[in-house]
């Protein structure tokens, strides 16, 4: 689906965002940084190419008039136009994709990878993809791949079911792959993953350069998924193996990656990305947006904010929170923020453990708040629990708004920290409720941790560090590639955005 909403204008640099199941049909972190982006660049020409689930999402943001053009990709919606490739157009691309999926289960053959992407991306790009995926002999030239003899796959014996569900995966993850890439400009993808494939497709017909930025590190969280995922091994094989390869090809050919902490940078080096094009940029709040939350609530309240989903894994806080009542049994645990479509049953499922452990009167889901800083400003003590995060804007958001944190381990929340909070292992209810526990029962720790907390946001972590970073980021990519159409690689520190610009 293609919304137009503003005109083009000459002479400003064109970013085209490529998002995945956020900007601009939902909430929550990376809606937000990508929504402070547009805003904050109005001299700046946007676009977005948006992965979704149905295509029935709305617009949920209000889009600028340099936002010209949102293009929806749905990944589980009506299968795209197209048609059956035929003679030799079959035979090239049966070949291509017995290359493709060769790559994904031979460590030998995974030099194969890239092209055959490309491959896979032409014809894409000719409607022939899509039909040919839903075919028959898509199925068999998976089947033939992966029980070739000495493959580590065909020990697991992968039935009939196992190339159905595996095909059928892959075809809706090589969906954007269809979408129109960008021919100018600068391609921005707010995450790896399939939001990178158009800007892959882009770099590689238009010489456009791409641009990464990982807020969480879309692998790990693949894995981390697919852990639980009902699939057998031999699927499970290929669709990580697809990812696992699809992120290496984007760390080697992004112009630039912009990871939001230290901790996704090792990651990216560890698959393949030179480190001279990495530069950890900081996600930003404005302080006066955020302003101290004021009076704590006379009720003792350990408050959460967020995306109602199993990573941000409330069971560890609603058990932590458990432990917290045995020794202070007036606390409260307020949970704001909405639920995505098809977390409904997470969602009662944590509040049948709430039940469970007898505290479901004081575990309250109270849905999206019209003004965050209401949820941040209900607790004496704001928590995070999430398994995986890139660099939280609830974690710093609290923090500007004065309040003592607990958090745990993961992504960059350690560097968001520093000395102004507490930080926990995750999936360990004990050391999130000691820490709980601590604070609940020290004011005046509590007071100066907030302080402390705010000063540190104040310093670092401002929106006008990172709106001021990407705006410079943008007009360098964008040159550079007028100048030479192919991969460009900016000189770059190791870090931006500390000590400086920081009103």
């Amino acid at each position: 689906m293609h919304v137009h909403h503003g005109a083009r204008r000459s002479g400003a640099p064109r970013v085209t965002l490529l998002t995945e199941g956020t900007y601009p049909h939902s909430h929550g972190g990376v809606s937000v940084w990508c929504d402070q982006l547009v805003t904050g660049m109005p001299d700046l020409d946007f676009e977005v190419i948006a992965v979704t689930g149905t295509g029935r999402e709305p617009i949920v943001w209000d889009l600028p008039g340099h936002v010209s053009r949102v293009v929806t990709v749905p990944m589980w919606g009506a299968a795209p136009p197209g048609r059956p490739p035929r003679g030799r157009a079959r035979r090239l691309l049966a070949d291509a994709y017995e290359r493709f999926l060769t790559a994904l289960v031979d460590p030998s053959a995974e030099d194969g990878f890239a092209p055959a992407l490309y491959a896979l991306a032409g014809a894409a790009r000719d409607g022939l993809l899509g039909p040919f995926l839903r075919d028959d002999a898509a199925i068999t030239i998976l089947t033939g791949v992966w029980t070739r003899p000495g493959l580590a796959v065909r020990e697991a014996r992968p039935t009939l079911h196992d190339a159905l569900t595996a095909t059928s995966l892959l075809e809706h993850a090589l969906r954007p792959l269809a979408a129109s890439p960008p021919v100018e400009g600068v391609a921005h993808a707010v995450s790896g993953g399939v939001a990178a494939l158009p800007g892959l497709a882009a770099l590689e017909r238009h010489g456009v350069p791409l641009l990464l930025t990982e807020h969480g590190v879309y692998l790990r969280e693949r894995y981390l998924g697919y852990r639980t995922a009902p699939y057998r091994w031999p699927v499970k094989a290929v669709v990580l193996g697809f990812f696992r390869l699809l992120a290496e090809e984007t760390y080697r050919r992004a112009a630039l990656i912009t990871p939001g902490n230290r901790y996704n940078r090792l990651w990216e080096e560890q698959g393949g990305a030179d480190p001279a094009s990495i530069r950890t940029v900081y996600n930003g709040v404005d302080p006066a947006a955020f302003p101290p939350a004021g009076p704590e609530p006379e009720d003792l309240t350990l408050s959460w904010a967020g995306r109602v989903d199993p990573i941000k894994d409330l069971e560890t806080l609603i058990r932590a929170f458990a432990l917290v009542r045995a020794q202070l049994p007036d606390v409260r645990l307020r949970l704001f923020g909405g639920t995505p479509r098809g977390g409904e049953g997470y969602r009662e499922g944590c509040e049948a453990l709430a039940a469970e452990l007898g505290h479901a009167g004081a575990v309250t889901f109270e849905g999206r708040v019209d003004d965050i800083k209401d949820a941040y400003a209900a607790g004496n003590v704001v928590m995070l629990s999430s398994i995986s995060e890139g660099f939280p804007f609830t974690l710093i958001e609290a923090m500007s708004c004065g309040r003592a944190t607990v958090s745990t381990d993961v992504g960059g929340v350690r560097e968001a920290v520093g000395d102004a909070g507490l930080v926990v292992p995750p999936r360990d209810p004990d050391a999130m409720a000691a820490a709980a526990l601590e604070l609940l029962r020290d004011p005046a720790r509590r007071r100066a941790m907030g302080e402390a907390a705010r000063l540190r946001v104040i310093e670092q972590f401002t929106l006008r560090q990172t709106i001021d970073t990407f705006r410079s980021i943008y007009h360098e990519l964008s040159a550079a590639a007028e100048e030479t159409p192919a991969r460009i690689v900016l000189p770059a520190p190791a870090v931006t955005g500390l000590g400086s610009l920081t009103g």
